[in-house]
């Protein structure tokens, strides 16, 4: 059996909170839960999390705030935000997603979620290396 991959939700509200851990865990998730930014950076710290899912609208340290902490431990972590982006205006976000909570379905969340948490450094295994035309020019 494979390793449940490890989750970290960050979201200041409870009830929402609570729902996004409900349905990670019956989807074979391990979910670690904060309720601030604060939290989250210790939560991140402490756990091997293979991808962060924060609230945007959060006080007092916002989604988008905590996703460049957390981007400056560990960048090769997936990270989405989730929330009432409309309020953005077009900036650029260090997250690896943004995802607008009015018109994400949970079904769309997960499929995110475990596309993101598949992803792989590096070359798949099993597959070969091609060379590039300068290496195979040198090699004749």
């Amino acid at each position: 059996m494979r390793p449940k991959k490890v989750i970290l939700c960050v979201d200041d509200n409870e009830q929402e909170l609570s729902v996004l851990k409900f349905m990670l865990t019956t989807n074979g998730y391990k979910v670690v839960a904060a309720s601030n930014g604060q939290e989250a950076i210790s939560a991140f710290s402490a756990n091997q999390v293979d991808l962060v899912l924060a609230d945007f609208n959060m006080q007092p340290m916002n989604g988008d705030q905590l996703v460049h902490r957390l981007k400056a431990i560990a960048s090769h972590v997936p990270m989405i935000l989730l929330g009432d982006l409309h309020g953005t205006g077009g900036e650029i976000h260090v997250a690896d997603a943004l995802l607008a909570k009015r018109n994400c379905s949970p079904q769309d969340l997960l499929e995110k979620i475990k596309q993101m948490s598949a992803r792989k450094r590096g070359p798949r295994k099993g597959a070969q290396r091609v060379a590039p035309p300068s290496e195979l020019a040198a090699a004749s």
